[in-house]
Protein backbone atom coordinates (compact mmCIF):
# COMPACT_ATOMS: atom_id res chain seq x y z
CA UNK A 1 0.00 0.00 0.00
CA UNK A 2 1.45 3.34 -1.09
CA UNK A 3 -1.01 5.54 0.77
CA UNK A 4 0.48 8.41 2.80
CA UNK A 5 0.00 8.73 6.55
CA UNK A 6 -2.14 11.42 8.16
CA UNK A 7 -2.81 12.68 11.66
CA UNK A 8 -6.15 14.30 12.49
CA UNK A 9 -6.59 15.93 15.89
CA UNK A 10 -10.03 15.76 17.49
CA UNK A 11 -10.29 19.11 19.27
CA UNK A 12 -12.39 18.33 22.33
CA UNK A 13 -11.75 19.19 26.00
CA UNK A 14 -9.13 16.46 25.96
CA UNK A 15 -7.75 16.55 22.40
CA UNK A 16 -6.44 13.33 20.90
CA UNK A 17 -4.90 12.29 17.61
CA UNK A 18 -6.25 9.88 15.03
CA UNK A 19 -3.34 8.37 13.10
CA UNK A 20 -4.18 7.02 9.65
CA UNK A 21 -1.89 5.14 7.30
CA UNK A 22 -0.09 1.87 6.61
CA UNK A 23 2.03 0.63 9.51
CA UNK A 24 0.88 3.22 12.06
CA UNK A 25 0.12 0.49 14.62
CA UNK A 26 3.75 0.99 15.68
CA UNK A 27 2.56 4.15 17.45
CA UNK A 28 0.42 2.21 19.96
CA UNK A 29 3.12 1.28 22.52
CA UNK A 30 4.06 4.92 23.02
CA UNK A 31 0.43 5.82 23.77
CA UNK A 32 0.36 3.41 26.74
CA UNK A 33 3.99 3.66 27.85
CA UNK A 34 3.07 5.00 31.30
CA UNK A 35 1.03 1.90 32.20
CA UNK A 36 2.38 -1.14 33.99
CA UNK A 37 -0.47 -3.34 32.74
CA UNK A 38 -2.21 -3.24 29.38
CA UNK A 39 -5.36 -5.18 28.48
CA UNK A 40 -6.03 -5.93 24.82
CA UNK A 41 -9.68 -6.67 23.96
CA UNK A 42 -9.89 -8.42 20.63
CA UNK A 43 -11.86 -10.95 18.57
CA UNK A 44 -10.26 -14.18 17.34
CA UNK A 45 -9.96 -12.73 13.83
CA UNK A 46 -7.32 -10.23 14.99
CA UNK A 47 -4.94 -12.73 16.62
CA UNK A 48 -2.00 -12.04 14.27
CA UNK A 49 -2.22 -8.29 14.75
CA UNK A 50 -2.60 -8.65 18.52
CA UNK A 51 0.38 -11.02 18.77
CA UNK A 52 2.65 -8.48 17.11
CA UNK A 53 1.34 -5.68 19.31
CA UNK A 54 1.78 -7.81 22.44
CA UNK A 55 5.45 -8.44 21.60
CA UNK A 56 6.07 -4.70 21.28
CA UNK A 57 4.43 -4.01 24.64
CA UNK A 58 6.32 -6.81 26.41
CA UNK A 59 9.57 -5.52 24.91
CA UNK A 60 9.01 -2.19 26.62
CA UNK A 61 8.49 -3.93 29.94
CA UNK A 62 4.71 -4.13 30.26
CA UNK A 63 2.41 -6.86 31.46
CA UNK A 64 -0.14 -7.70 28.78
CA UNK A 65 -3.53 -9.29 29.47
CA UNK A 66 -5.38 -10.58 26.44
CA UNK A 67 -9.16 -10.52 26.70
CA UNK A 68 -10.70 -12.40 23.73
CA UNK A 69 -14.27 -11.38 22.96
CA UNK A 70 -16.87 -12.55 20.42
CA UNK A 71 -16.84 -11.04 16.97
CA UNK A 72 -19.18 -8.26 15.83
CA UNK A 73 -22.31 -7.33 17.78
CA UNK A 74 -22.19 -10.52 19.87
CA UNK A 75 -19.46 -8.79 21.88
CA UNK A 76 -21.70 -5.93 22.96
CA UNK A 77 -23.64 -7.66 25.74
CA UNK A 78 -23.83 -7.28 29.50
CA UNK A 79 -22.42 -10.79 29.88
CA UNK A 80 -19.30 -10.03 27.85
CA UNK A 81 -18.92 -6.71 29.65
CA UNK A 82 -18.97 -8.49 33.02
CA UNK A 83 -16.39 -10.99 31.74
CA UNK A 84 -14.07 -8.11 30.78
CA UNK A 85 -14.47 -6.48 34.20
CA UNK A 86 -13.66 -9.79 35.87
CA UNK A 87 -10.53 -10.16 33.72
CA UNK A 88 -9.29 -6.71 34.75
CA UNK A 89 -10.05 -7.42 38.40
CA UNK A 90 -8.18 -10.71 38.42
CA UNK A 91 -5.17 -9.02 36.80
CA UNK A 92 -5.14 -6.25 39.40
CA UNK A 93 -5.73 -3.35 37.03
CA UNK A 94 -5.37 0.10 38.58
CA UNK A 95 -6.27 3.58 37.39
CA UNK A 96 -2.82 4.01 35.87
CA UNK A 97 -3.24 0.98 33.57
CA UNK A 98 -4.63 0.95 30.03
CA UNK A 99 -7.17 -0.76 27.79
CA UNK A 100 -6.63 -1.23 24.06
CA UNK A 101 -9.50 -2.23 21.78
CA UNK A 102 -8.37 -4.02 18.60
CA UNK A 103 -11.06 -5.00 16.10
CA UNK A 104 -14.17 -3.74 14.40
CA UNK A 105 -16.57 -1.12 15.66
CA UNK A 106 -18.31 -3.46 18.09
CA UNK A 107 -15.00 -4.29 19.76
CA UNK A 108 -13.95 -0.65 20.10
CA UNK A 109 -17.41 0.25 21.45
CA UNK A 110 -17.08 -2.46 24.08
CA UNK A 111 -13.46 -1.62 24.93
CA UNK A 112 -14.42 2.02 25.37
CA UNK A 113 -17.21 1.16 27.80
CA UNK A 114 -14.93 -1.18 29.72
CA UNK A 115 -12.32 1.59 30.04
CA UNK A 116 -14.95 4.18 30.98
CA UNK A 117 -16.41 2.08 33.77
CA UNK A 118 -13.41 0.30 35.28
CA UNK A 119 -12.43 2.34 38.36
CA UNK A 120 -14.50 5.15 36.78
CA UNK A 121 -12.05 5.54 33.94
CA UNK A 122 -8.70 4.20 32.72
CA UNK A 123 -6.63 5.09 29.67
CA UNK A 124 -8.10 3.91 26.36
CA UNK A 125 -6.55 3.42 22.93
CA UNK A 126 -8.58 2.10 20.00
CA UNK A 127 -7.16 0.25 17.00
CA UNK A 128 -10.02 -0.24 14.51
CA UNK A 129 -9.34 -2.94 11.94
CA UNK A 130 -12.40 -2.54 9.70
CA UNK A 131 -13.40 0.34 7.47
CA UNK A 132 -16.59 0.82 9.47
CA UNK A 133 -14.62 0.93 12.70
CA UNK A 134 -12.15 3.46 11.33
CA UNK A 135 -14.61 5.97 9.92
CA UNK A 136 -17.33 5.61 12.54
CA UNK A 137 -17.11 3.73 15.83
CA UNK A 138 -13.54 4.36 17.00
CA UNK A 139 -13.66 8.17 16.72
CA UNK A 140 -15.89 10.40 18.79
CA UNK A 141 -15.97 9.00 22.30
CA UNK A 142 -19.24 7.07 22.13
CA UNK A 143 -19.03 3.73 23.91
CA UNK A 144 -21.64 1.17 24.87
CA UNK A 145 -23.38 -2.16 24.60
CA UNK A 146 -26.68 -3.39 23.21
CA UNK A 147 -29.69 -4.73 25.10
CA UNK A 148 -32.68 -6.77 23.98
CA UNK A 149 -34.60 -3.51 23.71
CA UNK A 150 -32.23 -1.74 21.32
CA UNK A 151 -28.76 -0.85 20.14
CA UNK A 152 -26.34 1.23 22.21
CA UNK A 153 -28.98 2.05 24.81
CA UNK A 154 -26.42 1.55 27.60
CA UNK A 155 -23.16 3.44 27.33
CA UNK A 156 -21.06 6.48 28.11
CA UNK A 157 -19.20 9.30 26.40
CA UNK A 158 -15.53 8.50 26.95
CA UNK A 159 -12.70 9.86 24.84
CA UNK A 160 -9.68 7.75 23.94
CA UNK A 161 -6.08 8.81 24.42
CA UNK A 162 -5.53 8.00 20.77
CA UNK A 163 -6.96 6.20 17.75
CA UNK A 164 -4.72 4.25 15.37
CA UNK A 165 -6.12 3.34 11.95
CA UNK A 166 -3.55 1.06 10.32
CA UNK A 167 -4.72 0.77 6.72
CA UNK A 168 -2.79 -2.48 6.21
CA UNK A 169 -5.48 -4.15 8.34
CA UNK A 170 -7.90 -3.62 5.45
CA UNK A 171 -5.87 -5.82 3.10
CA UNK A 172 -7.46 -9.04 4.31
CA UNK A 173 -10.92 -7.60 4.76
CA UNK A 174 -13.50 -9.44 2.61
CA UNK A 175 -15.54 -7.20 0.34
CA UNK A 176 -18.70 -8.00 2.31
CA UNK A 177 -16.96 -6.47 5.34
CA UNK A 178 -15.58 -3.50 3.41
CA UNK A 179 -18.87 -2.39 1.87
CA UNK A 180 -20.70 -1.65 5.15
CA UNK A 181 -17.97 0.85 5.95
CA UNK A 182 -18.64 2.60 2.66
CA UNK A 183 -22.17 3.34 3.89
CA UNK A 184 -20.76 5.49 6.69
CA UNK A 185 -18.30 7.05 4.23
CA UNK A 186 -21.12 8.00 1.86
CA UNK A 187 -23.08 9.33 4.83
CA UNK A 188 -20.21 11.73 5.54
CA UNK A 189 -20.39 12.84 1.93
CA UNK A 190 -24.07 13.68 2.10
CA UNK A 191 -23.93 15.48 5.45
CA UNK A 192 -20.72 17.47 5.04
CA UNK A 193 -18.25 16.68 2.22
CA UNK A 194 -19.63 16.38 -1.34
CA UNK A 195 -16.15 15.54 -2.63
CA UNK A 196 -16.64 12.11 -1.07
CA UNK A 197 -19.73 11.54 -3.22
CA UNK A 198 -17.88 12.59 -6.38
CA UNK A 199 -14.99 10.26 -5.59
CA UNK A 200 -17.34 7.31 -5.02
CA UNK A 201 -19.21 8.08 -8.25
CA UNK A 202 -16.11 8.58 -10.38
CA UNK A 203 -13.89 5.82 -8.94
CA UNK A 204 -16.41 3.20 -7.90
CA UNK A 205 -14.12 0.20 -8.41
CA UNK A 206 -11.08 1.82 -6.82
CA UNK A 207 -12.86 2.84 -3.60
CA UNK A 208 -13.69 -0.83 -3.06
CA UNK A 209 -10.01 -1.81 -3.29
CA UNK A 210 -8.53 -1.98 0.23
CA UNK A 211 -5.07 -1.08 -1.09
CA UNK A 212 -6.09 1.91 -3.18
CA UNK A 213 -5.13 5.54 -2.61
CA UNK A 214 -8.78 6.41 -3.25
CA UNK A 215 -9.98 4.40 -0.26
CA UNK A 216 -7.28 5.94 1.93
CA UNK A 217 -8.51 9.37 0.86
CA UNK A 218 -12.08 8.43 1.77
CA UNK A 219 -10.94 7.32 5.22
CA UNK A 220 -9.13 10.63 5.75
CA UNK A 221 -12.07 12.72 4.58
CA UNK A 222 -14.63 10.76 6.59
CA UNK A 223 -12.66 10.97 9.82
CA UNK A 224 -12.15 14.69 9.23
CA UNK A 225 -15.93 15.12 8.97
CA UNK A 226 -16.55 13.20 12.17
CA UNK A 227 -13.77 14.98 14.06
CA UNK A 228 -15.18 18.39 13.13
CA UNK A 229 -18.73 17.49 14.14
CA UNK A 230 -17.63 15.90 17.43
CA UNK A 231 -15.43 18.87 18.32
CA UNK A 232 -18.46 21.17 18.21
CA UNK A 233 -20.82 18.92 20.20
CA UNK A 234 -19.18 16.03 22.03
CA UNK A 235 -22.22 15.01 24.08
CA UNK A 236 -25.08 15.75 21.64
CA UNK A 237 -26.19 18.77 23.66
CA UNK A 238 -26.83 21.25 20.84
CA UNK A 239 -29.57 19.41 18.94
CA UNK A 240 -32.53 21.50 20.12
CA UNK A 241 -35.78 21.90 18.19
CA UNK A 242 -34.94 21.57 14.51
CA UNK A 243 -31.25 22.40 15.06
CA UNK A 244 -28.82 19.54 14.44
CA UNK A 245 -25.59 19.15 16.42
CA UNK A 246 -23.71 15.88 16.78
CA UNK A 247 -26.88 14.01 15.90
CA UNK A 248 -25.95 14.91 12.32
CA UNK A 249 -23.75 11.79 12.45
CA UNK A 250 -26.90 9.71 13.01
CA UNK A 251 -28.17 10.46 9.52
CA UNK A 252 -29.94 7.30 8.35
CA UNK A 253 -29.51 5.59 11.71
CA UNK A 254 -33.08 5.84 13.02
CA UNK A 255 -34.45 3.25 10.62
CA UNK A 256 -31.05 1.55 10.43
CA UNK A 257 -30.99 0.72 14.13
CA UNK A 258 -34.59 -0.51 13.97
CA UNK A 259 -33.61 -2.91 11.16
CA UNK A 260 -30.65 -4.18 13.18
CA UNK A 261 -32.87 -4.79 16.19
CA UNK A 262 -35.48 -6.61 14.11
CA UNK A 263 -32.76 -8.80 12.61
CA UNK A 264 -31.26 -9.51 16.07
CA UNK A 265 -28.06 -7.79 14.83
CA UNK A 266 -27.47 -10.33 12.09
CA UNK A 267 -27.48 -7.50 9.55
CA UNK A 268 -24.26 -5.53 9.34
CA UNK A 269 -24.55 -2.01 10.71
CA UNK A 270 -23.51 -0.26 7.50
CA UNK A 271 -26.02 -2.25 5.44
CA UNK A 272 -28.85 -1.22 7.75
CA UNK A 273 -27.73 2.42 7.70
CA UNK A 274 -27.63 2.29 3.89
CA UNK A 275 -31.34 1.43 3.81
CA UNK A 276 -31.93 4.04 6.52
CA UNK A 277 -30.35 6.79 4.42
CA UNK A 278 -32.42 5.94 1.37
CA UNK A 279 -35.51 5.97 3.58
CA UNK A 280 -34.81 9.28 5.28
CA UNK A 281 -33.97 10.89 1.92
CA UNK A 282 -37.37 9.80 0.64
CA UNK A 283 -38.98 11.05 3.84
CA UNK A 284 -37.27 14.42 3.41
CA UNK A 285 -38.39 14.60 -0.21
CA UNK A 286 -42.00 13.92 0.75
CA UNK A 287 -41.81 16.55 3.49
CA UNK A 288 -40.78 19.12 0.89
CA UNK A 289 -37.17 19.55 1.99
CA UNK A 290 -35.14 17.57 -0.53
CA UNK A 291 -35.05 17.68 -4.31
CA UNK A 292 -35.80 14.60 -6.40
CA UNK A 293 -32.22 14.69 -7.70
CA UNK A 294 -30.51 14.53 -4.31
CA UNK A 295 -32.98 11.98 -2.95
CA UNK A 296 -32.39 9.68 -5.93
CA UNK A 297 -28.63 10.04 -5.65
CA UNK A 298 -28.71 8.24 -2.31
CA UNK A 299 -29.89 4.95 -3.78
CA UNK A 300 -27.72 5.36 -6.88
CA UNK A 301 -24.45 5.78 -4.99
CA UNK A 302 -25.16 3.20 -2.31
CA UNK A 303 -26.25 0.53 -4.78
CA UNK A 304 -23.21 1.29 -6.99
CA UNK A 305 -20.94 -0.11 -4.27
CA UNK A 306 -23.16 -3.11 -3.59
CA UNK A 307 -25.09 -1.83 -0.58
CA UNK A 308 -28.79 -2.61 0.03
CA UNK A 309 -31.34 0.12 -0.54
CA UNK A 310 -34.57 -1.72 0.42
CA UNK A 311 -35.84 -3.98 3.18
CA UNK A 312 -38.77 -6.31 3.92
CA UNK A 313 -41.90 -4.53 2.59
CA UNK A 314 -44.04 -6.07 5.33
CA UNK A 315 -41.85 -4.91 8.22
CA UNK A 316 -43.13 -1.35 8.69
CA UNK A 317 -45.09 -1.91 11.91
CA UNK A 318 -42.12 -3.65 13.56
CA UNK A 319 -39.74 -0.94 12.40
CA UNK A 320 -42.02 1.85 13.59
CA UNK A 321 -41.98 0.32 17.06
CA UNK A 322 -38.20 0.01 16.88
CA UNK A 323 -37.76 3.62 15.78
CA UNK A 324 -39.67 4.75 18.87
CA UNK A 325 -36.64 3.59 20.89
CA UNK A 326 -34.25 5.79 18.92
CA UNK A 327 -32.09 8.06 21.08
CA UNK A 328 -33.23 11.12 19.10
CA UNK A 329 -36.84 10.55 20.15
CA UNK A 330 -38.30 12.87 22.78
CA UNK A 331 -41.09 11.18 24.69
CA UNK A 332 -43.37 9.68 22.06
CA UNK A 333 -42.19 12.08 19.33
CA UNK A 334 -40.01 10.71 16.57
CA UNK A 335 -37.23 12.98 15.29
CA UNK A 336 -35.27 12.37 12.08
CA UNK A 337 -32.09 14.03 10.88
CA UNK A 338 -32.89 15.04 7.30
CA UNK A 339 -31.21 16.99 4.52
CA UNK A 340 -32.70 20.17 3.12
CA UNK A 341 -31.72 21.71 -0.22
CA UNK A 342 -34.97 23.58 -0.78
CA UNK A 343 -34.21 26.34 1.73
CA UNK A 344 -31.16 27.58 -0.18
CA UNK A 345 -31.61 30.08 -3.05
CA UNK A 346 -30.38 29.44 -6.58
CA UNK A 347 -30.75 26.64 -9.07
CA UNK A 348 -30.53 23.00 -8.07
CA UNK A 349 -26.88 22.64 -9.12
CA UNK A 350 -25.82 25.44 -6.78
CA UNK A 351 -27.96 24.70 -3.77
CA UNK A 352 -26.17 23.96 -0.51
CA UNK A 353 -27.60 20.93 1.23
CA UNK A 354 -28.15 21.61 4.93
CA UNK A 355 -29.32 19.43 7.77
CA UNK A 356 -32.37 19.95 9.91
CA UNK A 357 -34.56 17.89 12.20
CA UNK A 358 -37.92 16.59 11.03
CA UNK A 359 -39.99 16.44 14.21
CA UNK A 360 -43.10 14.30 14.62
CA UNK A 361 -43.95 13.49 10.99
CA UNK A 362 -47.37 11.81 10.61
CA UNK A 363 -47.39 8.03 10.58
CA UNK A 364 -48.98 8.09 7.14
CA UNK A 365 -45.93 9.91 5.74
CA UNK A 366 -43.58 7.48 7.43
CA UNK A 367 -45.43 4.52 5.97
CA UNK A 368 -45.66 6.03 2.49
CA UNK A 369 -41.93 6.78 2.42
CA UNK A 370 -41.19 3.22 3.48
CA UNK A 371 -43.44 1.79 0.78
CA UNK A 372 -41.77 4.04 -1.80
CA UNK A 373 -38.24 2.75 -1.19
CA UNK A 374 -39.34 -0.85 -1.57
CA UNK A 375 -40.33 -0.57 -5.20
CA UNK A 376 -37.02 -1.92 -6.49
CA UNK A 377 -35.21 -5.24 -6.18
CA UNK A 378 -33.27 -5.77 -2.98
CA UNK A 379 -29.55 -6.46 -2.82
CA UNK A 380 -28.74 -9.19 -0.34
CA UNK A 381 -27.39 -7.68 2.87
CA UNK A 382 -26.32 -10.82 4.66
Amino acid sequence: MNAPSFTITVQTDQPYDVRIGPGVIEAVPELVRSSQRVAILHPQSCMDLVSGLERRLVDQGQEVVRIPVPDAEEAKTAQVLAYCWASLGKAGFTRSDSVIGVGGGATTDLAGFVAATWLRGVRLVTVPTTLLGMVDAAVGGKTGINTAEGKNLVGAFYEPAGVVCDLTALRTLPVEELRPGLAEVIKCGFIADPAILDLVADRTAQVQDPESAELAELVRRSITVKAEVVAKDLRESTSVGTAVGRELLNYGHTLGHAIERREHYRWRHGNAVSVGMVYVAELSRRAGHLSDEVASRHAELLSSVGLPTTYDPDAFDDLLAGMALDKKSRGSTLRFVILDDRSSPGDAARRHTQATMLVGPPTSMLEEAYAAINGESQISAR
